[in-house]
């Protein structure tokens, strides 16, 4: 593993957070284009509901992918397409305003794109380049620029929306996903330099050894005696790391069952998630409130997620994880109940934004810490990608059959109930889960 100062790795996470909030605040702030789409278009709720559905499932279904690219490949192309797609899914998708069109904009290019800069490519760049001690916290410093994001992204977002229309704010959104560009050089420039260096400081160590003890290197010997140097530096790196191949590493964390538990668990926070992103609005406009609550109650769960995901990774340095997922998971569960029992007034939406931004996406640096436990570094962005997966499969029907309860009942009743089982369940899923190594052999 490289070394690096506490400057640069704070550099490093900090553009990685930044280009979470990017992707992060533009995917969690569409449900607020839900209602001026179905307006605009005529399309129905049910139909928008399931572009958005097919963008949570596909959005999970990339991660694998991309982390095995990111780990085989590194980063910076996979972050160079993810940005591209985005900017035109978004930019596109106002001027295709069909079912088919919202589904291939919305649904597979933007989702496509917001896949690469996400948790799994993100966490597990940062990762691989930090000590074990370090990581938890860079998982929660990371996971809180995603929350920024939403905090930063839906209350502009409707101010656009309310000034200009939902065409203008969704254009402005796909152009400010372009700010992650510099930030990728950021980030993976800092890779690039402490190698040049490493390398370079190689090479002149090897060329005064050679003077002390032969008195001249030859150019030629100098590079062999280099390429062992750093072939040398290469396996110290690697020598605590996992040494599976991609498919023997897939088939042990699959028939693992902490690793199926953490997975399973996961899927409800995705159900929740997208859930609340795509129907929240709809929740506030049937109890007659303002569209300006529910921009600022998805910011609330922003801001405050940003507090939940540091309290997360650094608890997760002092606890075991399984205990801080089951706490999370089951406490949805007792705010979702609480919300059903209280008037559905202003304060409500803004006191349950609160509390649930605690705890939004405080699941990820724990999920991210069991992988790397269990698994090592190695593989992490693939890992943590699968449990990506599982999380998105959860957000598929979240978004889906959210739509069809309230375009069939007119209302999301049954959702809420389904949200806190699932909550309940989730918790005590997470309970016999063991953090322990797994041996790194079949």
């Amino acid at each position: 593993m490289t070394q690096y100062t506490n400057k640069q790795i704070w550099y490093i996470m900090a553009a990685a957070a930044a280009i979470l909030l990017i992707t992060m605040g533009a995917r969690q702030s569409v449900g607020l284009f839900v209602h001026p789409l179905h307006m605009s278009s005529g399309m129905s709720i049910a139909d928008i509901s399931l572009a958005l559905a097919i963008g949570q499932f596909v959005w999970g279904a990339v991660q694998p992918f991309y982390g095995a690219a990111a780990d085989k490949y590194g980063s910076r192309a996979v972050l160079y397409v993810g940005t591209a797609l985005l900017f035109i899914g978004s930019v596109w998708a106002p001027y295709w305003q069909t079912t088919f069109g919202v589904t291939v904009t919305l649904g597979l290019l933007s989702t496509i794109g917001a896949g690469a800069g996400s948790f799994s490519v993100l966490i597990g760049a940062v990762s691989a380049q930090l000590p074990p001690e370090k990581r938890s916290f860079a998982g929660g410093f990371i996971n809180a620029g995603g929350s920024m994001g939403q905090f930063v992204y839906a209350p502009i977002l409707q101010v656009l929306i309310s000034a200009f229309g939902w065409v203008f704010a969704m254009v402005a959104m796909g152009f400010s996903t372009l700010l992650s560009i510099p930030l990728i050089e950021v980030l993976c420039g800092q890779r690039r330099k402490k190698v040049t260096a490493a390398t370079a400081g190689a090479v002149a160590g090897t060329v005064a050894e050679g003077a002390v003890a032969e008195g001249a290197v030859a150019a030629g010997e100098a590079a062999e005696v280099t390429a062992a140097a750093k072939e040398k530096a290469r396996g110290q790196a690697q020598h605590h790391e996992n040494t599976l191949t991609i498919k023997e590493q897939l088939k042990q964390a699959l028939t693992n069952r902490s690793f199926i538990f953490l997975s399973a668990g996961f899927f409800t926070c995705g159900f929740h998630v997208a859930f609340l992103v795509t129907h929240l609005p709809g929740e506030v406009a049937l109890c007659g409130l303002m569209p300006q609550v529910s921009a600022n109650s998805l910011a609330f769960i922003g801001l405050f997620n940003i507090v939940g995901s540091l309290l997360a990774g650094w608890a997760g340095n002092r606890y075991r994880m399984k205990y801080i997922l089951a706490l999370v998971y089951g406490s949805r569960a007792v705010m979702i109940a609480a919300y059903l029992l209280a008037p559905k007034t202003e304060l409500t939406f803004y006191i349950f934004s609160m509390a649930l931004g605690m705890t939004w996406l405080a699941t990820v640096p724990p999920t991210a810490g069991i992988v790397g436990k269990l698994f090592g570094t190695r593989y992490m962005a693939m890992l943590f990608g699968i449990t990506l997966f599982s999380h998105q499969i959860g957000g598929f029907l979240g978004a889906y059959l959210g739509g069809l309860a309230v375009t069939y009942s007119g209302n999301y009743e049954w959702m809420w109930y389904a949200d806190m089982i699932l909550g309940a369940l989730a918790a005590l899923v997470n309970l016999p889960i063991k953090e322990d190594p797994v041996p790194k052999e079949l």
